[in-house]
């Protein structure tokens, strides 16, 4: 969920509006940003800009803009993107402006550019952001990519130009990872290799947002003279507008799914949304024998083109456990990592662009605390400063003191609900006498294990008011009790978790107070190294 706000003299701008899947609420709503702070602040943004168009950085757009009412910026693609869904909310498109990566534009006292680079969509662009004599690159989504695919690679004579600039508002994603990301380049090549290999029927399935992977799968599934089919809306939707755009003219023709039927199992490749396990997704139908045109056969082939996002574990599992029961082969990231690239830059590729720019201030922003944290030591290695690793509601102060935190405000979780953003279930705000024994509220992050499940990072507790509790024994059992729970989802792990925490609190707290448990995927954490990484 990426929305940040820069003001200067009382004139605010937002850059990005996203949202994220819950995956341990039943029926994975989404969740998006909670605007109460910014309401109590007076903070309302002149002017939208968007980076690219991914979900979590457009998909609160529709729910929240109209409590703005504001220009909204985007590239073609996240702008054609923007005009469906205000479509399928009722929305007139009118605030929506095409913007083409390299124009510049004013709102107020800002400045801003947008800066092509690449990414695992098209059209993403850096943001430039001038106020007061202050230049900030906010960077967005990023890699380097010498071959995309889709697009020119990063211009570095355009970035150096830039030089030097203040501060830098930074992807953290991979920044534990050593080296470099794949190529787009890389992966297509892969992937034409292992499609010659193939015999009978096979299903890609990937991030449709992932054009550039999309028509890789597609030339090489022409050359080897297999026809392809999209399967899943979101694909369908997704390539509909590239193509409208010019970005997949020399993708083969389509076959409808409905004609599939008729043609040889090996001259087929299906593309296919549900990478992630989930639940109405395409891959999920197909492996549950529930697809109307396609049967699933023994010696088919199934290719996970894409990384399991934290939280997801479970249900890729599970599914791969049906596709497995069906005789389906199986390649993944683990047996076959050369079948997908990160969108996210590693260790070298974060050096170099700090070696383009020159900033002498970061701010390491996305991923969790220890991506943030081995961004933070990639700076100290070339003399930036990073004093902060930031935090959803943090109100940060820049000027000629440097980076301080002036204000950290709490965010409670927005979920959409039948078609309204209402606050996360069982933590709606209610009087604070109502709640006459207190208030605790923990946030648990947790990730899947081969056994149960495991908590990352300290305990994220706040008992406001509650009487007192012994937070090591608290722990101690929590991590017992994760480690013994069999439950294949966050959805489950929650239902399974929250009538034990009450017991346990019941029996250790003098009065119970009212419980508000919110369970967040994480990751575990990797060794950090540089490999003396700017030497290279």
């Amino acid at each position: 969920m990426n929305l940040t706000l820069y003001g200067y003299d009382d004139h605010w701008i937002a850059v990005d509006c996203g949202m994220m899947i819950r995956q341990d609420l039943p029926n994975s709503p989404l969740q998006v940003p909670n605007l109460d702070t910014p309401k109590a602040l007076g903070i309302v943004p002149k002017a939208l800009y968007i980076t690219h168009g991914h979900e979590d950085h457009i998909g609160a757009v529709a729910w929240l803009w109209p409590m703005w009412n504001c220009p909204i910026y985007a590239t073609p693609l996240a702008a054609g993107l923007l005009r469906l869904k205000f479509a399928e909310h009722q929305l007139s498109s009118a605030a929506i402006h095409v913007i083409e990566p390299g124009e510049a534009l004013e709102s107020g006292p800002f400045t801003l550019r947008y800066l092509p680079l690449t990414h695992s969509i098209p059209e993403s662009c850096a943001l430039i952001v001038m106020a007061g004599g202050y230049r900030v690159l906010h960077t967005g989504d990023w890699k380097l990519d010498p071959e995309p695919l889709i697009g020119t690679p990063m211009s570095a004579t355009q970035f150096r130009a830039l030089a030097p600039v203040d501060l830098v508002v930074g992807d953290s994603t991979n920044a534990p990872m050593p080296g470099h990301s794949g190529s787009e380049g890389d992966v297509a090549r892969a992937l034409a290799k292992t499609l010659s290999n193939c015999q009978g029927r096979v299903v890609v399935s990937c991030f449709a947002s992932n054009l550039a992977r999309v028509l890789a799968i597609g030339r090489a599934a022409h050359q080897c003279g297999r026809r392809i089919s999209l399967m899943g809306r979101s694909m369908e939707r997704m390539v509909s507008v590239a193509r409208g755009l010019g970005y997949m003219d020399d993708l083969p023709p389509l076959v409808p799914n409905h004609d599939l039927g008729y043609l040889p199992p090996d001259e087929v490749v299906i593309i296919a949304t549900g990478s992630q396990g989930e639940p109405r997704a395409a891959l999920q139908r197909l492996a549950q024998g529930r697809h109307p045109f396609v049967d699933l056969q023994p010696g088919d082939n199934v290719i996970f083109s894409a990384k399991a996002i934290p939280g997801n574990e479970r249900p890729i599992e599970q599914l791969k456990k049906r596709l497995e029961h069906l005789g389906v082969r199986i390649f993944d990231e683990v047996n076959h990592p050369e079948l997908h690239a990160t969108g996210h830059p590693a260790q070298d590729e974060l050096i170099k662009l700090y070696q383009w720019v020159k900033p002498t201030y970061l701010l390491p922003v996305h991923g969790e605390a220890r991506h943030q944290q081995a961004h933070q030591a990639i700076a100290s290695q070339l003399g930036i400063s990073a004093p902060l690793t930031p935090i959803n509601g943090d109100l940060i102060c820049f000027d000629n003191h440097g980076l301080r935190c002036e204000a950290r405000y709490p965010q409670p979780p927005c979920i959409v609900s039948q078609n309204s953003v209402v606050p996360h279930p069982g933590l709606e705000v209610h009087d604070a006498n109502k709640a006459r024994r207190g208030s605790l509220y923990l946030a648990l992050p947790v990730t899947a294990t081969d056994t149960g499940w495991a908590r990352i990072g300290r305990l994220m507790l706040d008992a406001s008011g509650a009487s007192p509790l012994d937070e090591d024994s608290f722990s101690d059992w929590l991590d017992e009790q994760l480690e013994e729970i069999a439950a294949e989802t966050l959805a489950d792990l929650r239902q399974a978790l929250q009538p034990r925490l009450i017991h346990w609190l019941a029996d250790h707290m003098q009065h119970l107070p009212d419980v508000h448990l919110q369970i967040m995927a994480a990751e575990f954490p990797e060794t950090i190294t540089l490999d003396n990484a700017a030497n290279r």
